[in-house]
């Protein structure tokens, strides 16, 4: 039997390429609502990052979620999704 495919995705923070399990997703649904999908089920265009506050920082720093969405994002959004990452455990 063939060993599956692991899917792989890229962190918006360190640009690296990890196991989609291994990331965090962050998504901008259809009526435009960003929010952190920790299982990943949830309709709408997705961006990843690594569980690690550094990396939120620098994807911060760098408007990736900007690039990844297509739409300006108000740093009172970027304050939730820091906020709701430390919820859920995200190191540093």
């Amino acid at each position: 039997m063939k060993p599956r495919k692991i899917p792989m995705r890229s962190c918006i923070g360190c640009s690296e390429q990890k196991p989609k399990k291994e990331l965090i997703r962050i998504v901008r649904s259809p009526e435009g609502e960003i929010s952190l999908d920790p299982v990943g089920k949830k309709p709408g265009r997705g961006a990843y990052i690594c569980p690690d506050a550094e990396c939120f920082k620098k994807a911060r720093k760098a408007h990736r979620l900007e690039k990844s969405f297509e739409q300006q994002i108000p740093p009172e959004i970027y304050d939730r999704l820091e906020a709701e990452l430390k919820d859920i455990g995200v190191s540093g």
